[in-house]
C-alpha cells in the first residue's frame, strides 16, 4: 500500500507541474483561468479562490487547466482566444516545457547523490576480450555506435544490448583524434530460462572509467542524460510506428504507477531499506516519465498540446485563425480517439497487473 501511495504521489507531482506550467503562464499573460484541476472524474474537493476554482478529482490519471475562451469564442477581453498568437503558443507549450525542466531537475538531484558516474571511456578489458582483439583500446572514448551518437553510458548500453549479432561499427576518440572502427565484435552468451526457452545476450567484456562528481560535471552529465532519455523516447515511438513494439507494450497511468510501485517494492523487500538507492531509483524513474510526458504532449496530434501548437503556428503564418468550429471538431475527434486508446491501454495495464 505504501508503495502505491508513493507511486501516485510521484505521478501526481509530474501532472501538477505540467498543469502549473499552463496555469502560471496563463495568469502572467492575463488570461482568465476558470478551473485548475488535478485528477479527472468526480470532484473530491473544490474551493473557489478569486476567479479560479481549484479542484481535486477522483481519478489520478491527469488534470487540466480550464481557461476562458480556450475551445470557443468569447467576448471577454481576458479570454485565451483573444490573446496574441505568441502568448497562446507560450501558454500551450509551457506544460510540456515544465515537464522537461522537471525531468532535468530530477536527474541533477540523482546525479548529485553519487560520488562518481560511468563515462564512455574504456578503462579495462577482460583477458582475451573479443572487443579489444577487434579494435577497441584502453583510453578510447566511444562517441558513436552504428551511426548513433553516444551521449552517456545509457546510450552505450542501449546500443550494445539492442543488437542481435554482436558486431558494431564504432567511432572513438583516441589520443585526441577520431578513429572509425569497423566490425568491433562481442561474444554472444546463450542462456536457458526457467521455462526451457533459450535466450541470447551480448557479453560486455570491458569496464568504463568513472567521472568524478563536481558542479560542472553534474550539470554536464545531467544535460547529457536528459538528451539521452528524450532521444530514447523518440526511438521507442519510432519502433512503435514501425511495428517493433506492439500496442500491448504501451503503458498508461495504471502501468506507470505500477512500475513506480515496483521500484519501491523491490527496494523495501529486504531486511534493511537502502533509502539512498531507493531515492535514486525513484528519481531515475520519475525523470524518465516526466520527460516522456513532456515529449508525448508535444506530438502534433489533435487534442494534445502539440496539435494545438500546429493550429497556432498555422494562424501565425496565415495571420488569420482557423475556424474555431473546425478546430473544435478536430480536437474533439482526436480527444475521442485518445480516450479510446487510454481505455484500451488502461484495461491492458490492469490485465497485466492481475496476471
Amino acid at each position: 500500500m505504501v508503495s502505491i501511495i508513493i507511486a501516485i504521489l510521484v505521478f501526481g507531482i509530474i501532472i501538477i507541474v505540467h498543469e502549473f506550467g499552463h496555469f502560471i503562464t496563463a495568469k502572467k499573460s492575463g488570461v482568465k483561468v476558470n478551473e485548475f484541476a488535478i485528477g479527472m472524474g468526480p470532484k473530491l474537493f473544490s474551493k473557489q479562490h478569486g476567479e479560479t476554482r481549484y479542484s481535486l478529482r477522483l481519478l489520478p490519471i491527469g488534470g487540466y487547466c480550464s481557461m476562458e475562451g480556450e475551445d470557443r469564442t468569447s467576448g471577454d477581453e481576458r479570454a485565451f482566444c483573444n490573446k496574441s498568437v505568441s502568448k497562446r503558443i507560450i501558454i500551450v507549450a509551457a506544460g510540456a516545457l515544465m515537464n522537461l525542466i522537471l525531468g532535468f531537475i530530477f536527474i541533477v538531484i540523482m546525479t548529485s547523490l553519487t560520488d562518481a558516474y560511468p563515462s564512455t571511456k574504456i578503462s579495462w578489458f577482460e583477458e582475451d576480450a573479443s572487443s579489444q582483439q577487434s579494435g577497441l583500446q584502453v583510453g578510447d572514448r566511444v562517441i558513436n555506435i552504428n551511426g548513433m551518437h553516444i551521449f552517456t553510458d545509457t546510450d552505450f548500453m542501449y546500443q550494445l544490448q539492442s543488437d542481435k549479432d554482436g558486431v558494431f561499427d564504432m567511432t572513438v576518440v583516441r589520443n585526441g583524434e577520431k578513429k572509425n572502427l569497423k566490425n568491433v565484435k562481442f561474444n554472444i552468451a546463450e542462456e536457458k530460462g526457467a521455462n526451457g526457452k533459450k535466450s541470447s545476450s551480448l557479453h560486455i567484456d570491458f569496464k568504463v572509467a568513472p567521472i568524478e562528481r563536481g558542479f560542472f560535471s553534474i550539470i554536464s552529465q545531467s544535460w547529457r542524460r536528459s538528451v539521452s532519455y528524450a532521444r530514447l523516447i523518440w526511438i521507442s515511438l519510432g519502433d512503435l510506428i514501425t511495428g517493433q513494439y506492439k500496442i500491448n507494450d504501451l503503458s498508461g497511468p495504471v502501468g506507470i504507477v505500477t512500475a513506480i510501485s515496483d521500484v519501491v517494492s523491490n527496494e523495501t523487500t529486504n531486511s534493511g531499506i537502502n533509502w539512498t538507492e531507493l531515492f535514486e531509483n525513484l528519481l531515475s524513474m520519475a525523470s524518465l516519465i516526466s520527460i516522456n510526458v513532456g515529449i508525448f504532449n508535444l506530438l502534433p496530434l489533435p487534442a494534445l498540446d502539440g496539435g494545438r501548437l500546429i493550429f497556432l503556428i498555422v494562424e501565425g503564418i496565415r495571420r488569420k485563425p482557423v475556424s474555431p468550429e473546425k478546430e473544435g471538431v478536430v480536437h474533439f475527434i482526436g480527444l475521442a480517439l485518445l480516450m479510446l486508446l487510454m481505455l484500451y491501454v488502461t484495461f491492458n495495464d490492469i490485465f497485466k497487473l492481475i496476471n
